[in-house]
C-alpha cells in the first residue's frame, strides 16, 4: 500500500498535538509585564516542545519521501512513534506547571528518549520492508546525529538527578542539533528528483 494515508494521519495527529500544547498555556491573570514574566517558563517549555514536534514532522516528511510503500509493520511502528509524541502535551504542561521540577523533567526526558527510539524503530521497519537497497538506508548513512541523540537524552536524564537544568540544557542541545531538517535526506531526495532516471 502507498504512503498517503500514513502521511495524512500522521500530519493530523501532529497538528492536534501542537494544538493541545498551546491550549494548555494559561494566559497571565493580570495585564502587566510582571504577570507575563511569571508565564515565561511555561512559554519557553512550550517553545522547546513545539520545536521538537516540528523536527519530527519535518524529518518524518523527508523520510516518507524516500519510501514507496508501507506494510502493517510500518503502520504499527508509526503508531508507536505517534504514541510517544502524543504524550508531549502532558509532559510539557507538567514541567511548566511545576516550574521545571525534577520528576517532571525526568519524565519529559524519558518521553523524548522513547520518541527517539520509536523513530529509529520506524526507520528500521521501512528499511526492512524495502530491502538492502533501500533509498532511506542509503540516505541516512552512518546516522551520527541519530546515534548521538539518545546518548544526550540519557545523559540529560541522569543530569536531572543533580539539577533539572542540566537535563533541560541537554534536551535543548539535542533540539538545536536537529533544528535544521536532516540534510542527508533532503540532499538524497534532491538528487533523486534531478536524476534523469527518477
Amino acid at each position: 500500500m502507498g504512503t498517503g494515508r500514513l502521511e495524512a494521519f500522521s500530519d493530523g495527529v501532529l497538528a492536534i498535538i501542537i494544538t493541545i500544547m498551546v491550549l494548555e498555556l494559561h494566559r497571565p491573570a493580570d495585564p502587566t509585564w510582571a504577570a507575563l514574566g511569571h508565564a515565561a517558563t511555561p512559554l519557553v517549555i512550550y517553545l522547546l516542545s513545539f520545536v521538537y514536534v516540528g523536527i519530527y514532522w519535518s524529518n518524518h516528511h523527508h523520510m516518507l519521501q524516500l519510501c514507496d510503500r508501507v506494510s502493517g509493520g510500518v503502520l504499527w511502528a508509526n503508531l508507536h512513534l505517534l504514541f510517544w509524541l502524543s504524550l508531549f502535551p502532558f509532559t510539557t504542561d507538567w514541567m511548566g506547571e511545576t516550574d521545571v521540577a525534577r520528576v517532571p523533567v525526568l519524565v519529559y526526558g524519558v518521553n523524548l528518549l522513547a520518541a527517539a527510539i520509536a523513530y529509529v524503530v520506524l526507520q528500521r521497519a521501512i528499511i526492512g520492508l524495502e530491502g538492502p537497497e533501500s533509498r532511506l538506508k542509503k540516505a541516512i548513512g552512518q546516522d551520527a546525529k541519530g546515534k548521538l541523540s539518545p546518548l544526550l537524552y540519557v545523559t540529560g536524564i541522569a543530569g536531572t538527578l543533580v539539577t533539572p537544568w542540566i537535563g533541560m540544557t541537554l534536551f535543548t542541545v539535542v533540539a538545536l542539533i536537529w533544528l535544521v531538517p536532516d540534510r542527508r535526506l533532503e540532499s538524497f531526495v534532491a538528487q533523486l528528483e534531478s536524476s534523469p532516471d527518477a
